[in-house]
């Protein structure tokens, strides 16, 4: 199965670099509107779960949908550059991204681990297109300031559901990352897809319904295990 998902995702990847060669502010507007896409299918399945009373996991919900605002940011931040100003991107990117939304969501309640694989090698296409962007431009992106939507969410705004998505983050030792040029937008972007990455990963792991915590809920766990602990000593 894994081999078939990755035939896929390269005849993905093969068919995007010849569309948008030479035109990368409409590629990542149109990859940032397909990778919200498996966020709403994990989230609309694990809803349903949890109505008919099959699965119940707070965590699993609030990391996706953390996962969706970033993305949804990364998606702002490219259409404040320019990246959707074509129609025929537009057209493209949202029909692309309703056919993915319908085939992520049975695979996702069939096979989980596959669902999340998929997503796995996309983010990671994703880092690699962006670590090869900031590195063929970094002069240029250095020169130009920072949108104000990138300033407002890493910097300004409320960072709790900046904080959920960084599955890495141990105790409160969360990313802060500076956002003083649009060099370093690309850069915490970037940072991003790695986050995704990993979560897809862990999510994958065999004893992750069991094991998997969102980065708020650890040190919070951490504090109530000490305390109890300390009690016992005493």
């Amino acid at each position: 199965m894994k081999v078939v998902i990755r035939f896929l995702v390269g005849i993905l990847v093969f068919v995007t670099d010849i569309l948008y060669r030479d035109r990368p502010y409409p590629r990542f507007y149109v990859l940032e509107t397909i990778a919200r896409v498996p966020y709403f299918a994990y989230l609309s399945v694990l809803h349903l779960y949890e109505t008919v009373g099959i699965w119940r996991k707070a965590d699993w919900l609030k990391v996706h949908f953390s996962e969706t605002w970033n993305e949804l940011h990364h998606l702002l931040i490219m259409e404040s550059l320019g990246g959707n100003k074509a129609w025929g991107d537009r057209f493209l990117a949202q029909h692309l991204a309703l056919a993915y939304y319908w085939f992520v969501v049975p695979r996702y309640m069939l096979f989980p681990p596959y669902a999340y694989y998929i997503m796995e090698l996309i983010e990671q296409h994703a880092y690699d297109t962006y670590d090869k962007f900031l590195a063929d431009n970094e002069e240029a992106l250095k020169a130009q300031p920072a949108p104000q939507i990138a300033i407002s969410y890493y910097r300004d705004g409320d960072l709790y559901m900046f904080e959920e998505m960084q599955i890495t983050a141990t105790q409160f030792e969360f990313r802060r990352p500076p956002v003083d040029n649009l060099y370093d937008v690309f850069v915490n972007v970037r940072d991003d897809e790695a986050e995704h990455v990993k979560t897809m990963v862990a999510c994958q792991q065999p004893e992750a319904r069991l094991t998997f915590k969102s980065p708020h809920e650890i040190p919070l766990l951490a504090t109530a295990n000490s305390e109890v602990l300390l009690t016992v000593d005493e």
